[in-house]
């Protein structure tokens, strides 16, 4: 399989506006890549087009080599996780009993639970109901949760949102492991442009929709070896909204 995330000419448009143009994605097996633009680029709008969840105006996905489309959705979003916006979780249930509710409901094996708690450091916190969790706790509990079937494709939305330092250092460790220990290839989108510099092998920069760069990162780096990846993102999308 040469592409797991492939778009052509992908496009949304809500009331006359568009918010996504002509957006042409390619995503590799086995590695981390960095989905980067200012707020109100596109990206949460993107995302969620790959995940079925919004109707592309315009354009195609294909994911795992296979056109995405309602009749196809179910079975291709098997093989998909997520941790998209904030997490939502029941707060009188514990970690484990939360998790066992979507083990139950996608007929995974028990054993997945305990073992996606560790990854993500909450196996001694696993028994505490989640409405006493911090965020960054629950952030964890969210990071968890998408990896219960352990997919092949995993697609994060700022995954260290709410974590302290060592909670981020932690959560990196965790993202560059993916693809070797476990086959997966990850889509990462973050406002922390200096973590995306330490965990991707490839980055797409977009802002007001468009493409702005999409390539290997450290070609990037190779071509403007003066400037942190912090520059190249500010002079590519000059006039955009901020991060």
């Amino acid at each position: 399989m040469n592409e797991i995330v492939k778009t052509t000419n992908l496009t949304k448009t809500y009331h006359g506006t568009t918010v996504v143009s002509a957006l042409n994605m390619t995503v590799k097996p086995g590695r981390i890549y960095g989905f980067l633009g200012p707020n109100g680029a596109g990206k949460s709008t993107t995302l969620k087009m790959l995940l079925g969840l919004v109707r592309p105006t315009s354009g195609s996905i294909e994911l795992f080599g296979k056109s995405l489309n309602p009749k196809s959705r179910v079975d291709l979003l098997k093989n998909v996780g997520s941790l998209i916006e904030q997490p939502s979780y029941y707060g009188h249930l514990t970690a484990v009993e939360n998790l066992r509710i979507y083990q139950t409901l996608l007929s995974l094996p028990e054993k997945n639970i305990s073992e996606v708690l560790k990854l993500v450091r909450l196996d001694r916190q696993e028994r505490k109901k989640v409405s006493q969790y911090s965020l960054g706790m629950k952030q964890r509990l969210g990071i968890a949760c998408s990896l219960l079937s352990f997919p092949k494709l995993l697609i994060l939305d700022e995954p260290t949102n709410g974590l302290d330092p060592a909670g981020i250092q932690e959560m990196r460790s965790l993202i560059q492991s993916l693809p070797q220990k476990y086959g997966m290839t990850l889509i990462v989108s973050s406002h922390l442009l200096s973590e995306i510099d330490q965990i991707a092998d490839e980055v797409m920069i977009i802002a007001g929709g468009k493409m702005k760069y999409q390539g290997n990162l450290e070609k990037l780096h190779e071509t403007d070896s003066s400037r942190s990846l912090e520059e190249i993102f500010l002079d590519l999308t000059k006039g955009e909204a901020s991060l």
